[in-house]
């Protein structure tokens, strides 16, 4: 079925690419769930095998999915962890807490996938609409769980919730974070719209665990909550209290809980930035409502055991291949952005260059904004990447407009081709010894360890 030559998953990702990959060309009406559901019926319902955590929101579903995933792992729980998107390799989106699957696991996959899907006749699925892309990844990630032998699979949303395709689980807990105004074209252009579409994975008597939220957000969330008639818990009212500092490029954190727990969290996080306290906080209380018997030290050493790819990741300065010290981070929202660039100026006050690219659905006028008010000087925008639609006019159009009007003016360059812009943003940043700052698009990222790689940096 493979060569000798390919990975399991790289057969599986050029069989994908016959599939509408929605992530590259968005189109609407492509979401709902009877294709999902048709696929986990022919499949036996693989999602049925095990505990399931639900995971939808704006920003912080990475961190939030990976934390319980870590949690339930050093509990002793084989656990699964589905997210989104992956940078470099695809075992990132389906493995265990912190590792991909064996090889083998991969491949049983592959060859129960394939060969049926290949042979659903295309009139036979509902509306003869085939399934997409996503649909298909998230059918993966279902049946490696399965074969994995997981007891206990964490799922992180991939767009809004209704109708996602992860939103076929019967989930032992919802857990909702901060909602901003994202994908406006999909999920409506308000923020009650938005969280409408989120709270759509909430389900009938399950618990729900959210961020604070905006008010509007907030009344969405307790209606849907009420209409399900489920217990909803906000963080105000079960966090007593919290203290963070940066440490040797590390979070030091306790959490002190109103319940549940009989002493304080203290432990140490891999992610940087004073948010992912509220991140931590939402995945001990969520793991330690389903799971009570879970210890405090169970739950610390799964925090600091969790980590993902372009989360505010620090790459070392290499004088012997001249790559200055570099923060990427895939924030790609005002508010994430926001949070990037004050972890940033803690760590080097004024310094720092800043390479950024977004895509064309991001709030580009009021991110904009934030490169003045965090103070860079010398701005290299791009586009995200080959795969990933942009309009770079569009937001050199924002910055140079208010670069114009400002006292503080920004050196600003641009460049339609990633890699030339990545190599200007090394040289220029290596050149002045000021780390350089990357964010915006997980998919400019993954053009940036690309190249590391190339360059064998680590």
């Amino acid at each position: 079925m493979k060569s000798n030559e390919k990975s399991s998953l790289e057969y599986f990702n050029e069989w994908l690419d016959a599939f509408l990959n929605f992530e590259k060309m968005p189109k609407k009406n492509i979401f709902w769930l009877d294709t999902m559901n048709y696929l986990c019926n022919r499949f036996y319902n693989p999602q049925k095998e095990y505990k399931c955590y639900h995971i939808a929101g704006s920003k912080g579903k990475g961190s939030v999915s990976s934390y319980i995933a870590n949690i339930l792992s050093s509990a002793g729980f084989k656990t699964g962890l589905y997210t989104s998107p992956h940078i470099l390799n695809f075992s990132e989106r389906i493995r265990s807490a912190n590792n991909p699957f064996p090889e083998e696991i991969y491949e049983q996959t592959v060859k129960q996938i394939v060969p049926l899907v290949d042979s659903i006749i295309p009139e036979n699925l509902p509306n003869q609409r085939e399934a997409t892309w996503f649909e298909l990844v998230t059918l993966f990630a279902f049946l490696t769980f399965k074969n994995a032998g997981c007891s206990h699979c964490v799922f992180e949303t991939g767009m809004g919730g209704r109708l996602d395709a992860t939103n076929v689980i019967n989930p032992e807990i919802c857990i909702i974070t901060p909602i901003e105004l994202e994908h406006t074209e999909f999920l409506g252009d308000t923020l009650e719209k938005i969280a409408t579409e989120k709270a759509g994975i909430i389900k009938e008597n399950v618990p729900v665990i959210s961020f604070n939220q905006k008010p509007e957000v907030k009344k969405v969330l307790i209606e849907k909550a009420n209409e399900k008639n489920c217990k909803i818990y906000f963080l105000d009212e079960f966090l007593k209290s919290y203290n963070y500092e940066i440490n040797n490029l590390k979070s030091d954190i306790t959490l002190e809980f109103n319940n549940l727990f009989s002493r304080p969290i203290n432990t140490t996080l891999n992610f940087l930035g004073e948010f992912q306290v509220f991140n931590a906080a939402l995945a001990c209380y969520a793991c330690k409502i389903i799971n009570p018997e879970i210890t405090e030290e169970q739950i610390e050493v799964g925090l600091s055991n969790a980590f993902l790819p372009g989360r505010f990741e620090i790459i070392k300065k290499n004088d012997t291949k001249k790559i200055p010290t570099i923060i990427m981070d895939g924030a790609h929202t005002k508010d994430s952005v926001t949070f990037t660039f004050n972890t940033f100026r803690k760590l080097f006050n004024n310094e720092g260059k800043l390479l950024f690219a977004c895509a064309y659905d991001k709030n580009m006028d009021e991110i904009s904004k934030l490169f003045f008010e965090y103070n860079f000087k010398d701005i290299i925008l791009t586009k995200p990447g080959l795969e990933k639609g942009s309009n770079l006019p569009y937001l050199i159009e924002c910055v140079k407009k208010i670069n114009d009007n400002s006292d503080k003016k920004i050196n600003l360059q641009f460049d339609e081709n990633p890699q030339k812009a990545i190599f200007a943003a090394f040289e220029q940043a290596y050149n002045a010894n000021e780390p350089l700052l990357i964010c915006g698009s997980f998919y400019l990222l993954a053009e940036v360890k690309r190249l590391l790689q190339t360059l064998q940096v680590d």
